[in-house]
């Protein structure tokens, strides 16, 4: 059966848009038949990386920080899918960036030379060999998430695996105020989950549905600006 190790970064976790993405994908990973593990990083005590190379150099793969982390590691070593979800921040939640520095101890510290790049890859015990990218932003366009995309595709490059695909919801916050457009956009969704378990990939038209516009870019821009001037009027003298 495979398993699937879920980490939300959003500081809102549960009341987040990146909740309401992420669970309509995990339905449909459930529903093809893996098994789900899912974790808020707000809710956990994560330490910042220190970068001493400990887990590098001196006992390779053993974090030297006692935190939750070491309750993550084993999840993590066992799963055969990492699902990253996050919102858009500048460009990430720092508590999300702080958990994806963690992941330094699960990189065998042997380099090789791929793709004109410096790149290494998992310990031998770490069973990944897939990685999902489901991010949510508060801008119209999904071109707003492509820092958070990069560095997604970097993290997969840099342990020798696979992203899968970056399933990206833009001016997310939309769904809350139209039902008929949200359950358009979660069925997709958790057609995604499905299609990744049960064929390993998703295919373009279902990330497109995730993707697509609720509103003009025009009238998203409008009511941000309104936002702006109605709250500087508010504290003009």
């Amino acid at each position: 059966m495979i398993k699937v190790v879920a980490v939300n970064g959003s500081p809102m976790m549960e009341r987040g848009n990146t909740a309401v993405i992420l669970g309509a994908f995990l339905e449909g990973v459930k529903e093809a038949g893996a098994t789900v593990e899912l974790f808020y990083v707000k809710r956990l005590k994560v330490k910042d990386c220190v970068a001493d190379f400990d887990c590098w150099w001196k006992k390779p793969g053993e974090c030297i920080i006692k935190d939750d982390m070491q309750l993550v590691y084993p999840k993590l070593r066992e799963a055969d899918v990492l699902v990253l979800a996050t919102p858009v921040y500048i460009p990430l939640p720092g508590e999300m960036q702080n958990f994806i520095n963690r992941l330094c101890p699960l990189m065998e510290p042997i380099l090789e030379f791929r793709e004109g790049r410096t790149r290494a890859k998992f310990h031998d015990d770490v069973k990944i060999r897939k990685m999902v990218l489901v991010s949510t932003g508060g801008w119209w366009e999904k071109e707003n998430m492509g820092t958070v995309v990069r560095i997604a595709e970097e993290l997969a490059k840099d342990v020798g695996q696979e992203l899968a695909a970056a399933v990206l919801r833009p001016h997310a916050f939309v769904m809350r105020e139209n039902r008929e457009k949200a359950e358009v956009v979660l069925k997709a969704a958790k057609q995604a989950g499905y299609q990744l378990v049960k064929d390993g990939r998703i295919t373009k038209e279902v990330l497109d549905a995730i993707s697509q516009p609720l509103v003009s870019e025009e009238e998203l821009r409008q009511r941000y600006n309104d936002e702006y001037y109605k709250a500087k009027n508010k504290t003009s003298p």
